[in-house]
């Protein structure tokens, strides 16, 4: 069994591909360039260098969000139209949930946290043990006030992963009172191999399903959407 994961829901770009508990080969760049001009080539590098013909390939697993809401778009419809093409079915994994398989089996409490802008950061929090993961938090977006106060109720040491770090770090060395660690530059990103194997599990529970029926989880309204809802309240 293979499976394609493709994450583009931040400024990573990733696709992988793996075969049942063996990774094949993963593709990453971390560069301010479109996914949209950027992700197919990829896919089609990776599988060219694996000499993996699309045909083999029986499932895609893509980040479903939280994150960037045109990277998030750009996956969806890439996988989307993967598995129209090859008739093959979808598997949607919450990016933040694969942002913490990075960090399998860690001692301390996993953090993920994205940039969401606004202040904002997207997160949740998972504890490893019996072999697998607790989430305990989340997802949510939210204030990095509100996410040190939740992680300062739970008394455990935390480490974080993620984009956010580079925004965040600063105030969260002033906000916490608990023990604190940033995951290193191999760990800290979005990976397309941790969305796969990360897939696979969620594939194990039955959540795979047509690519035509999956819509990316944004888990907050866009710009645009907000200033429509405001006009149209002004109207009223």
């Amino acid at each position: 069994m293979r499976i394609l994961g493709i994450d583009s829901s931040g400024l990573v770009a990733s696709c992988a591909l793996l075969e049942e508990d063996v990774l094949l080969g993963e593709y990453t760049t971390n560069f301010k360039k479109t996914h949209s001009e950027t992700l197919m080539p990829m896919i089609d590098t990776l599988l060219t260098q694996l000499g993996a013909p699309k045909s083999s390939i029986d499932y895609v697993a893509v980040a479903e969000g939280p994150g960037s809401f045109t990277g998030l778009r750009i996956g969806a419809a890439t996988a989307k139209g993967i598995c129209k093409a090859l008739s093959i079915p979808l598997i949607p994994v919450p990016t933040l949930d694969a942002m913490a398989y990075n960090l399998w089996g860690a001692r301390d409490l996993v953090c993920p946290i994205m940039d969401a802008r606004r202040d904002q950061t997207y997160t949740a929090v998972y504890a490893f043990g019996n072999g697998g993961f607790d989430r305990k938090y989340g997802p949510a977006a939210v204030a990095i006030t509100e996410l040190a106060e939740q992680l300062n109720a739970y008394a455990q040491a935390v480490v974080f992963t993620g984009d956010g770090i580079d925004k965040f770090k600063e105030e969260l060395k002033t906000l916490l009172r608990v023990g604190f660690s940033f995951a290193p530059a191999n760990q800290n990103r979005q990976r397309a191999g941790s969305v796969a194997a990360c897939g696979r599990e969620l594939l194990r529970e039955g959540k795979a399903m047509k690519g035509d029926e999956f819509a990316p989880n944004y888990y907050r309204l866009s710009q645009a959407e907000r200033e429509r809802m405001k006009k149209e309240g002004e109207a009223k």
